[in-house]
């Protein structure tokens, strides 16, 4: 006899497998299993790149008041971060 007689005979008489093979099972489980990883380093992934751009924003609120500061000792806040010289802007 053929290997999946008694499947062909089932099927003929309409009746339908009530659960997956274990090998079907398997691999469900494990495809679900990788998306649910991928979701969760997705979640971590935002929750440090949120983390980076509010450590953006507060060191630019921080240079915004050194610079400030630097305007109010030295006329300007123009400075060669490489140098330290200032620009003394010349008025016309």
């Amino acid at each position: 006899m053929a290997k999946n007689t008694s499947a062909k005979i089932k099927e003929l008489k309409g009746i339908k497998p009530e659960k997956v093979s274990e090998k079907h099972l398997e691999q469900i489980q494990e495809a679900v299993s990788e998306i649910n990883k991928t979701y969760l380093e997705l979640g971590r992934i935002a929750a440090t790149q949120h983390a980076h751009l509010h450590n953006v924003t507060v060191k630019q609120n921080d240079l915004n008041d050194l610079q400030n500061q630097l305007t109010k000792e030295y006329g300007t806040n123009d400075i060669d971060i490489n140098t330290g010289i200032i620009n003394h802007v010349e008025s016309v």
